[in-house]
């Protein structure tokens, strides 16, 4: 069963080299294992699409049935053939055969009865389907939707009978809805296409779908489905009904996996084997960690019992600013850790785009992904697109502000905790400002602060020379964090090289010397 805690938690892949890394963790849905397992999850979900394919040829018979009654032979000429009809007919105890309608009236009546004259099968216990559907306790209606967005992956050609054409106008019936793919052929649904398969003309079944596939409804609220709205303008039915890639793993595997960095999919999760005992930074920043760290936990508690819902808006927002390697992305990785939330980072070579709108629409995926599941959201190098806004001189300036709007607006409405962090304070545009709970400032270490940075990374090993003095490094030479790990590397390296079993001081200074050059420095 697919409980809240699994969805929020999950196998998180906390242990791997030090620092932050990237994880792709996974959870058995259930204890089944094994090729048996994979023929439950077959069996439930091949009941599940005979259901849909007999749903579709019913309604296809009622529609062109109304349309004869209506028109005559020449409209039902445009019914698909029988022998496309007979493979579903032949599958079903109940005849898919079109009855004559008195009226187009009367038929169009019982049109938005089709998924419960002909309801859903009891699928075999155990299967991931299953448990998905009991956990959700999803009706009729909902269970075909879901049906309707995994046909495309399991049963491509379903729902190709929806390609007909309409003679009269030499184009697609719109009350079909559906688009084509760049590679996939066959015909993939929108919302129109389930109001088709469940309202028919029933205008008030058809306001209910649309509560049905609300944000706040379980299968968009659960991350199983979204919809995509391409054109500006067009109608709210016409967006694509969208399976999440994570959703058909877990319902054809019964495995529950984190989703996967994708151009679909912007950001990776990150982990650390590291704790806040390797945390190395001063008192007011850990202070203002401390504050971040307890909304993560109990925002939502001090939302609701502390009645701050009435004036505050959910979420929180945090800068993290300093030179690079000074702990910002460990900072962000180990909020999550304490209060077991997934961290994902945002890759921002995938997110910005030169085409108009496709910045938010690849954003807008992280973000609706994340709004129900607890996610922290980590913006690294943000000022790549949290950056300051420009005079609008051109068409590509005016672009540019678009998205930082957008953004802005995202940001403000998460509901979840949003870290952005970045090199430089200035470089962020000053409306975010005005909308951060917290900015944190990541300093230089001090040399205090080296000391226990060399001393942590280093005494641990068992590897030092006795000529090793971490003192006299931390007292000359200032580094972050992030180098102080480059040079241990380093020097492990070329003790290794010479086939040396300890690290001596002066691999440390090569160390040193080759992170200074990096930086523009010199010893």
């Amino acid at each position: 069963m697919w409980t809240g805690d699994e969805r929020k938690h999950g196998a998180n892949g906390k242990h791997g080299m030090n620092g932050t890394n990237e994880a792709n963790g996974a959870n058995r849905i259930n204890g089944t294992h094994g090729s048996a397992a994979a023929d439950l999850h077959a069996r439930a979900l091949a009941m599940e699409l005979t259901w849909l394919e007999q749903v579709v040829q019913r309604r296809l018979a009622q529609y062109f049935g109304a349309a004869a009654a209506a028109g005559g032979d020449e409209a039902m000429a445009q019914f698909p053939s029988a022998d496309l009809m007979a493979e579903t007919a032949n599958s079903t105890q109940t005849a898919q055969t079109v009855q004559p309608a008195q009226t187009a009236r009367s038929s169009r009546s019982a049109q938005s009865a089709v998924s419960t004259s002909l309801g859903p099968p009891a699928l075999p216990a155990g299967s991931a389907l299953a448990a998905l559907h009991d956990s959700l306790g999803l009706d009729a209606d909902e269970r075909l939707l879901l049906a309707l967005a995994l046909a495309p992956h399991l049963r491509p050609a379903l729902l190709d009978l929806l390609f007909v054409r309409n003679r009269n106008l030499d184009r697609g019936f719109s009350e079909f809805g559906g688009w084509r793919g760049r590679s996939h052929g066959g015909f993939l649904p929108t919302a129109e296409t389930a109001a088709f398969l469940l309202a028919g003309d029933d205008l008030a079944r058809r306001v209910r779908l649309r509560q049905a596939l609300d944000e706040e409804a379980p299968l968009r609220r659960e991350g199983l489905l979204r919809l995509d709205h391409d054109g500006p303008g067009e109608p709210w039915f016409a967006g694509a009904l969208q399976l999440s890639g994570e959703t058909l793993e877990r319902l054809t595997t019964g495995v529950s996996r984190k989703p996967d960095f994708s151009a679909g999919f912007p950001a990776r999760l990150i982990t650390t084997a590291l704790t806040w005992d390797d945390l190395v930074l001063d008192a007011d920043a850990l202070a203002e960690v401390r504050t971040l760290t307890t909304w993560a936990r109990h925002g939502r508690q001090l939302m609701r019992d502390w009645q701050l819902a009435r004036a505050v808006k959910p979420g929180y927002r945090s800068l993290f600013f300093g030179p690079p390697g000074t702990g910002k992305t460990l900072t962000a990785t180990l909020i999550g850790q304490a209060v077991q939330a997934d961290v994902y980072r945002i890759d921002l070579s995938m997110v910005v785009s030169k085409y108009i709108g496709e910045t938010e629409k690849n954003l807008a995926q992280v973000f609706d992904q994340a709004q129900h599941r607890d996610w922290i959201l980590f913006f690294d190098e943000a000022d790549a697109l949290f950056g300051k806004r420009t005079a609008t001189s051109s068409s590509n300036d005016r672009h540019a502000n678009q998205e930082v709007a957008y953004l802005l607006q995202r940001v403000e409405d998460f509901p979840g905790t949003v870290i952005l962090a970045t090199n430089l304070k200035g470089n962020i545009d000053e409306a975010f400002a005005r909308r951060f709970q917290s900015v944190v400032h990541f300093p230089m270490p001090d040399a205090e602060q080296r000391l226990r940075l060399w001393e942590g990374l280093l005494r641990p090993t068992g590897r030092l020379d006795a000529s090793v003095n971490l003192q006299e490094l931390a007292e000359r030479h200032e580094l972050a964090g992030g180098a102080i790990t480059n040079v241990a590397r380093f020097a492990a390296l070329n003790a290794m090289q010479s086939a040396r079993e300890r690290i001596n001081q002066a691999d440390l200074r090569l160390g040193i010397a080759k992170e200074l050059r990096k930086e523009g420095r010199v010893v």
